[in-house]
């Protein structure tokens, strides 16, 4: 399966060959077919773009679609320029309607994209909670949430320290937050900063260690995302605690 940078790609670059092809294919019918439904089979090509790539590649093919349109369905044959006030209007409804299908289908695919991401998140909440459930030790739990905290946070690196709290790095809060030097960034891009970033782990009152994370720059990092990485930390904290030698006396 293609990453979704490559696959978007792809998307743009359809976007570019696609339109053409299907209207060069469509010439034999221009003459028997009307200019409409001409249009309509081009909107299903724009769709279909803007459905596999994102939104420039379902407004590009829109354009291309209507510039194509114009080329090789529209009389005068193979020039640029439109007799027929009709046929103007039609090109014009082609690329409004492809516009706005494209970001609707476009639309589609990112919420789908998000209800995935969210069952994902969901599943490692609900296997780490099983784990502490399980009485499995404060490390065991720890290294399984450092393992998702990679995949999640998509991040370069990422280790447990123990005990003490050591130098002053960024650190995620649990509203999703990095703070630095006593200040706090809500991240409106969505990247963490590249630098090493800490993620505290405790319970009771009690401070257990920290996850230490390495981000990679330019990767977007939703705050949906950190929240759960919060809560993967919690639960961490929650194995430790339950630890304590004095738990219960």
């Amino acid at each position: 399966m293609p990453s979704w940078l490559g696959r978007d790609r792809i998307a743009l670059a359809a976007a570019l060959v696609v339109p053409p092809a299907v209207c060069a294919a469509l010439t034999p019918l221009r003459t028997s077919v009307s200019d409409a439904n001409l249009a309509l089979v081009l909107v299903v090509v724009v769709v279909a773009v803007a459905a596999f790539g994102n939104r420039p590649a379902g407004a590009l093919a829109a354009v291309s679609a209507a510039v194509w349109f114009d080329f090789f369905l529209v009389p005068p044959y193979s020039t640029w320029s439109i007799a027929n006030t009709g046929d103007l209007a039609t090109m014009v409804l082609l690329l409004a309607v492809g516009l706005a299908v494209s970001q609707l289908a476009a639309r589609a695919r990112r919420l789908r994209l998000v209800t995935i991401t969210d069952a994902e998140q969901l599943d490692r909440i609900h296997s780490t909670a099983e784990l502490v459930r399980s009485g499995r030790s404060g490390p065991d739990v720890a290294n399984q949430v450092r393992a998702q905290l990679v995949g999640l946070l998509g991040l370069r690196a990422c280790r447990f320290e123990y005990g003490r709290l050591l130098g002053h790095p960024a650190r995620l809060e649990r509203d999703g937050s990095i703070a630095t030097g006593g200040l706090r960034r809500y991240l409106a891009g969505e990247e963490l900063p590249d630098e090493e970033i800490e993620l505290r782990v405790g319970a009771g009152g009690r401070f257990y260690g920290r996850f230490m994370l390495r981000p990679t720059p330019g990767r977007p990092v939703p705050l949906r995302a950190r929240l759960v990485a919060v809560t993967l930390a919690d639960q961490a904290g929650a194995a430790f605690d339950a630890a304590r030698p004095d738990r219960g006396a």
